[in-house]
């Protein structure tokens, strides 16, 4: 349980939680990217940043957090109705098979691995308001609330682990060098910041994207002849 107050709060549990070594398995999720790096659309540093920041700005990953953020308010204010309608939402909100795969898998992978490790009782409001399969930013806003962890560093937070993982899967694919994915990985922290902001925003019923050729990325992978990632 975070032990911070409510001036600092402790952050360590979101650090543990979007890392690498948390048991979701995101290093096996490229997020449609694989095709895009096949297609020329990604082949050097400068056009994997381009592509991730769009999608920061108006793809999946921006529509995640805008779900987030409403699966953190819906626990914190405590209603069950606003919980299974974001729950419910997010579990069918995929362009792609793979996409929809991407996050129930990962979704379902937090919360069992939370509710081991990181147990709170207001982690159990989830399963009495939805008997779904919970969607990724659900678990995440969720658990999030549920620990007392403030709404935008856990959205900062989210959006950096997913850029972080977009870029890893992209330097093994180009190939890139680990420098050239850092730099990729420094200079999104400007989009991170204002998509994370402008997530607050966004009512459940305007939630969009507009990164077509990603999702068009998403459902081409399915039949890609050589794949290293699921998605």
């Amino acid at each position: 349980m975070p032990t911070g107050t409510a001036e600092t709060p402790d952050l360590l549990p979101l650090l543990v939680w979007l890392s690498p070594a948390y048991p979701v398995g995101a290093f096996a999720y490229s997020h449609g990217l694989e095709w895009a790096v096949e297609t020329g659309d990604i082949r050097d540093a400068e056009t994997l940043k381009d592509w991730v920041a769009d999608l920061i700005r108006h793809g999946g990953p921006f529509c995640d957090a805008v779900l987030l953020a409403h699966a953190w308010r819906a626990l914190h204010s405590g209603s069950d109705a606003d919980l299974r309608e974001v729950a419910e939402l997010a579990a069918a909100f995929a362009p792609s098979r793979e996409r929809q795969m991407e996050t129930l898998n990962q979704g379902d992978a937090f919360m069992t691995a939370t509710r081991a490790a990181w147990p709170a009782p207001r982690l159990d409001r989830l399963a009495a308001a939805w008997d779904g399969r919970v969607a990724y930013p659900v678990a995440v806003g969720v658990t999030a609330a549920a620990h007392g962890l403030p709404l935008a560093s856990t959205l900062s937070a989210f959006l950096t682990a997913v850029a972080a993982n977009l870029v890893s899967a992209a330097v093994r694919l180009v190939p890139l060098g680990q420098t050239d994915g850092n730099r990729v990985l420094a200079g999104l922290v400007i989009e991170v910041r204002a998509a994370a902001e402008t997530a607050t925003t966004v009512p459940l019923d305007a939630v969009a994207g507009a990164t077509l050729r990603s999702d068009i990325a998403s459902m081409r992978h399915e039949t890609q002849y050589t794949r290293l990632f699921r998605s």
